[in-house]
């Protein structure tokens, strides 16, 4: 089952770091900075990388510099390369297979995460006209995860993005067009501290919204699409997301809210927003 504002049901588009080879860990790079407490390349293990391929300071990565971790998302694209596409092989017992590897990751993580997004837009009931067309998206992207690493490393994810991003602008447009109000289109506006406290923004338009360190205290969300809208820092405390179209786990967890903040079922309360 689908519903606005979080996915539900289907565990391969989770993360499951039991499942992953510390993939986050290692193939990105990343440079000291607020969101991380040192600089490494790419494809070099990050220095808190345990032997198991778990990370050592995971239990408070916030409190150690690096909130940039806690805020990624791979969609399940670790234990996917891990376990299907290399089929458990890891990159420590085969260092032959690491360079790919990383590679081969980073794709995966696209298209797991347009996965993601037209699945999601699968459980609009209002998105109904563009439902073949979103199955038939869903359909080639699960071949596509499917394949070997050559394939993988061949496949345009810019052309990807390009075939579905159109169905999920449709989706959300047909499921925000049940707001009956003037709806505000922020698409990817700068509102960097931008104060919007209690307002209605029901049926918004955000999608790639830069709102760090928005005052969003008491607004409300229902049915706004948040489709990678940078929500850094952005004050949620009292809002109303409960059916904020396309809201990922990770954005909640880089915001700020509290007990008042109404989430969509299918997310959890990150366990750093006070009570």
């Amino acid at each position: 089952m689908l519903t606005a504002g979080g996915f539900v049901g289907d565990a391969r588009l989770r993360a499951d770091c039991a499942r992953c080879f510390g993939l986050c860990c290692v193939a990105p790079a990343f440079v000291a900075s607020a969101d991380f407490a040192a600089t490494k390349p790419a494809g070099t293990p990050c220095a808190n990388l345990g032997d198991g391929f778990r990370c050592d300071i995971h239990a408070d990565l916030r409190g150690h510099g690096f909130p940039g971790c806690v805020v990624y998302d791979c969609f399940g694209a670790g234990q996917q390369v891990a376990q299907v596409t290399y089929d458990g092989r890891d990159w420590r017992a085969a260092p032959h297979t690491a360079g790919q590897m990383f590679a081969v990751f980073a794709v995966m993580r696209d298209l797991h995460e347009l996965l993601y997004y037209a699945t999601e837009a699968l459980g609009l009931d209002a998105a109904a006209p563009v439902h073949g067309d979103l199955r038939a998206a869903v359909e080639e992207l699960d071949r596509l995860t499917a394949a070997p690493p050559e394939a993988l490393l061949a496949v345009d994810v810019g052309e990807r993005r390009a075939a579905v991003n159109p169905l999920l602008s449709r989706a959300s447009e047909l499921a925000r067009s049940a707001v009956p109000s003037r709806r505000r289109d922020h698409r990817g506006a700068s509102l960097v501290g931008a104060r919007l406290a209690g307002q209605d923004l029901r049926g918004a338009n955000l999608r790639g919204a830069v709102l760090v360190g928005a005052d969003l205290r008491r607004a409300d969300l229902r049915l706004a699409d948040v489709t990678g809208a940078d929500l850094r820092g952005a004050d949620l405390r009292g809002a109303n997301v409960s059916d904020a179209l396309f809201l990922v786990q990770s954005q909640l967890t880089s915001a700020r809210g509290d007990a008042r903040t109404v989430l969509p079922a299918a997310l959890a309360r990150p366990a750093h927003w006070r009570a």
